[in-house]
């Protein structure tokens, strides 16, 4: 499974990066308020510092606005993915940047009949939102498993499931297990993923051992 990190905090995409375990960024308008800073100044440093994909989202609503805006977000970087949304108009917009082959992250999917229509439309990315599923009482695990099994059944879908609003590792571990391709996460959630109370238990205990003996290595 691949890690995409969910954040336009460039200091703290910069430091997960350095690690190695990063595939790829997603950012929207919400991130790039947050940031306090410049859009298309934010995109261009984030893509600098990941060599994957790196979403970067469309304002516009109607299919004409989002290609115009689309054509100028992927002039920034060669690993920009458009971001754009599950309606008529963004399936439209897919279309056109799948047929130039730039990257497209079709977003707010919901259903796994919006995930059809998103393959179907040549999506690099189609983004399931588990987490806010859950919030109104159905499933987002079970959206991920419809989706991976459609998916499977057709070797011309070439569209991988990227795993959106993750809450917690217990999302990611289950995305995982279904088959999806990539998980965009958190910071917080992230750094979750290595954390277990039996290996700082454990960490604890060799560690004590080890000043028992009185060595250095």
């Amino acid at each position: 499974m691949k890690f995409f990190i969910d954040t336009a905090d460039v200091k703290e995409i910069r430091e997960l990066a350095a690690t190695g375990l990063l595939d790829g960024v997603t950012t929207n308008p919400t991130l790039i308020a947050k940031s306090g800073r410049d859009f298309i100044e934010v995109i261009t440093e984030i893509a600098g510092i990941v060599s994957g994909p790196v979403s970067a989202e469309v304002t516009a609503t109607d299919a004409e606005g989002m290609i115009r805006e689309g054509e100028k977000l992927a002039r920034i970087a060669d690993n920009i993915a458009i971001k754009v949304p599950l309606t008529w108009d963004g399936l439209k917009a897919c279309k056109y940047f799948s047929s130039k082959n730039i990257m497209v992250n079709v977003t707010l999917c919901f259903s796994a009949a919006q995930a059809i229509l998103a393959a179907k439309a040549g999506a690099s990315f189609v983004s399931p939102f588990i987490g806010r599923l859950d919030d109104i009482g159905q499933s987002g695990m079970q959206l991920i498993s419809d989706i991976c099994t459609i998916y499977n059944q057709y070797e011309y879908f070439n569209t991988e499931v990227l795993v959106a609003s993750v809450r917690s590792p217990a999302h990611v571990v289950e995305s995982a297990m279904l088959g999806a391709h990539v998980a965009t996460i958190p910071p917080s959630v992230l750094k979750q993923l290595v954390s277990h109370p039996l290996t700082d238990k454990g960490l604890s205990t060799f560690l004590d051992d080890w000043k028992k003996t009185g060595q250095k290595i």
